[in-house]
């Protein structure tokens, strides 16, 4: 018999793993096992589903099931729902929806890769049906049907994260009144308090209800029920992050690491022999920090499934670790952050500095000119890169790829202040916004040493 790897989920970690790892032995029997109906889909793009800038879910599918098992062999099951991994005996139960039945499934090598899933506090009328997360396409084609049938005149959002921010403006556009409630003193909390208030500013200027420091106290029809009062809603979407789904590898016995995520090594190797683990259910390491991570991102997903789809292959791979970059947008606000934010600076144990910066996008006696704010930190003394922040208007925020690019070079300001950078009037003045926020940190740096 064939050497069998099976995968458990169908999506980004999964299936570049999945890929891979049939370039690397075509001689494996490869069967990936999918709860929902779909494979390799992007739910990042699920917001924008919503708002009606993707015309039909299937253009978030990179690759159907059908495509895999042609062009690969990959033998993908869909409906095909994973509920218990037996180490000793190197078999995982599956339920199969499509046919009402529970079928064992063996394996030689195994790899875990069973994403996130919302968070869903348990709140009293959480699980009333007007109470929706936003995980999987099945969901973004569900709140558009919402939005498309009309009702949903008022719209309230838990969480100012990425996905509160997203979905926020999505039901803005289908004219909804929106009402963001967010827990903490300020929304964005990857951002630092002064970063994150021009963002509810900009969800403001739109006409979202931002309420910060407003905890939920549960729901009841049509309504979400706060510490002093209650928001009418037709429709609440839950925007409160993203945990690890790790349930099915702790009950098996496998290790767990940062924030409850699946603990691996850098091939994305787990405790267990045999068993692997990539994606939004697998821990990361901190390039900065050099702690152990949570970070459910696509990028990070599938990356790390790149990585264990080689190693699984016979190959050699590894993956060195994140250092947080992300990136999204508010109507023509455009939001990024990489590396370490005051708080985190704090937690890890470095003195810093900040610097901060008001300024254009391209040159200042261009036409049509673009705000933005930049903000990068240092280590106090060696003056190495800590982190960067962005907040502007169109053009802006993709140059957070310098910043980062920066901190996984482990680079200081000052060798910031020196790159050889681009110029030219319609995309950055002669000093380029990142070194102009970096000679304003090295300063800084001088001035405090000894």
């Amino acid at each position: 018999m064939p050497e069998r790897l099976v995968i458990i989920g169908g999506d980004a970690a999964g299936m570049s793993a999945a890929s891979n790892a049939r370039r690397q032995r075509p001689d494996l029997e490869i069967v990936a096992l999918e709860r929902g109906s779909r494979t390799s889909y992007s739910a990042c793009g699920i917001p924008y589903l919503v708002a009606g800038d993707v015309a039909d879910a299937d253009q978030l599918v990179a690759r159907t099931p059908q495509e895999f098992r042609d062009n690969h062999r990959i033998d993908v099951r869909l409906h095909h729902e994973a509920t218990g991994i037996d180490l000793e005996a190197r078999k995982v139960e599956v339920r199969d929806h499509a046919h009402d039945r529970t079928l064992h499934v063996g394996f030689d090598q195994l790899l875990v890769a069973t994403g996130a899933h919302p968070v869903r506090p348990a709140l009293p009328g959480i699980d009333l049906p007007f109470v929706a997360g936003v995980q999987t396409v099945d969901d973004g084609e569900a709140l558009l049907a919402r939005a498309r049938r009309g009702g949903c005149h008022n719209v309230v959002v838990v969480g100012g994260g990425y996905i509160g921010l997203e979905m926020a403006e999505a039901f803005v556009r289908w004219g909804a009144n929106v009402t963001m409630l967010e827990a903490a003193p300020h929304v964005m909390g990857t951002l630092d308090a002064d970063m994150a208030e021009p963002v509810a500013g900009a969800l403001r200027g739109v006409g979202v209800d931002v309420r910060t420091s407003t905890r939920v106290q549960g729901f009841e029809p049509g309504r979400v029920l706060l510490e002093d009062g209650h928001v009418d809603a037709d429709l609440v979407v839950l925007g409160l992050g993203a945990a690890p789904s790790s349930g099915l590898a702790e009950s098996a016995g496998i290790e767990l690491g940062a924030k409850g995520a699946i603990a691996v090594d850098r091939r994305q190797r787990t405790r267990a022999d045999g068993v692997w683990a990539a994606g939004d259910c697998a821990e990361s390491r901190h390039l900065v920090s050099g702690r152990q991570v949570h970070v459910a991102l696509g990028t990070v997903a599938n990356k790390q499934g790149r990585v264990a789809g080689i190693n699984l292959g016979g190959g050699y791979a590894s993956f060195p670790g994140v250092v947080g970059t992300a990136i999204t947008k508010v109507c023509q606000t455009e939001v990024a952050r990489t590396g370490l934010g005051e708080r985190e600076a704090d937690e890890a144990g470095f003195g810093w500095v900040a610097a901060r910066i008001d300024t254009t996008v391209a040159s200042g006696y261009f036409p049509d000119l673009g705000a933005v704010t930049l903000k990068l930190l240092a280590e106090r003394g060696t003056g190495r890169l800590l982190g960067g922040q962005i907040v502007g208007t169109d053009g802006s925020a993709k140059r957070i790829d310098t910043v980062a690019t920066a901190l996984t070079a482990g680079m200081t300001v000052f060798d910031v202040v020196d790159l050889d950078l681009a110029y030219a009037p319609p995309f950055s003045s002669v000093w380029d916004l990142v070194q102009v926020a970096a000679r304003k940190v090295a300063a800084e740096v001088v001035a405090l040493r000894p």
